[in-house]
């Protein structure tokens, strides 16, 4: 697969997210529609509700925008009974349209990623178990599990992705973002473990905002809306040396930029314009 080929969008580039009271929401053919005339053929699924829950019917709606899933993000509260019965709920699917990446997220089991609760050694225990169930689940189903360390979740910062790396068996998303405002250095965790990330988001990140986040002066959801998340080359995330650590890395390279809506944006503005930026940045990089 060349380097073209392994890009793919997501949907939170376009204001679409799982949080309550977000912002505005793009309708999925809007956001598709957007996608493919970027000359992007791969996205992530968007949070539930965005596509249609059939197998079936979802799997024809990116059809008819020339799209192909690779994935989606499914955040559970890891550290609970029952959550790996709640990710096997989404198998299916994942199934029927081909998608082959499970990025898992270990809620806090609240909405929102501004506030998260300390686990007890216990809950820790339950969190590593289910997520080596999940993964050996997954590659029977032939699916690759990963942990997408994120702000707001139980694995968000450097300690805690450690422990997940060194307590447990599955893959890692690496999100060049999440990390960053987490407190990780992307470019030095791609190159401690590489062997272990199964699955790339790349996002560019105002620094001086992610220090806010991490100081506890500016809640996460803010710094959003005022701009945490930049286009690729206009932020502080190293991509080119991200992109040169991982080799010859085999997966896809998902573009994200985390935003929040206010309105529908007037035809030919909004998201697109940014991520339009993003790809052609990584392109660049990628040559």
């Amino acid at each position: 697969m060349s380097s073209a080929a392994r890009i793919a969008a997501a949907p939170i580039s376009w204001g679409v997210c799982e949080v309550p009271g977000w912002g505005h929401q793009l309708a999925p053919q809007r956001v598709l529609a957007e996608m493919a005339a970027l000359g992007l053929s791969a996205t992530e699924f968007g949070p539930d509700g965005f596509l249609p829950a059939a197998p079936t019917e979802r799997a024809a709606l990116l059809a008819g925008y020339g799209m192909v899933a690779v994935g989606g993000f499914v955040p559970v509260a890891l550290h609970t009974d029952g959550a790996v019965d709640r990710v096997l709920s989404h198998f299916p699917a994942f199934r029927a349209t081909a998608a082959d990446t499970l990025v898992l997220a270990a809620a806090s089991g609240t909405d929102g990623y501004d506030d998260r609760p300390e686990l007890s050694a216990e809950q820790w225990r339950t969190l590593l178990s289910n997520l080596d169930e999940i993964a050996a689940r997954a590659t029977d189903a032939g699916l690759v599990a990963t942990l997408h360390p994120h702000v707001g979740t139980l694995v968000e910062n450097g300690a805690e992705v450690e422990r997940v790396l060194d307590g447990s068996r599955v893959g890692l998303c690496l999100d060049t973002g999440h990390l960053l405002v987490g407190g990780v250095d992307p470019v030095a965790l791609s190159r401690s473990a590489a062997d272990r990330i199964g699955h790339v988001h790349l996002k560019d990140v105002d620094a001086a905002l992610a220090a806010a986040v991490r100081a506890g002066t500016v809640p996460y959801s803010t710094a959003v809306r005022d701009g945490l998340y930049r286009p690729l080359g206009a932020g502080d995330v190293d991509v080119p040396a991200i992109v040169a650590a991982l080799g010859d890395y085999p997966g896809w390279y998902v573009l994200e930029q985390d935003v929040v809506l206010s309105g529908e944006p007037a035809p030919g503005a909004g998201p697109a314009v940014d991520v339009a930026a993003s790809l052609a940045r990584l392109r660049a990089v990628l040559s």
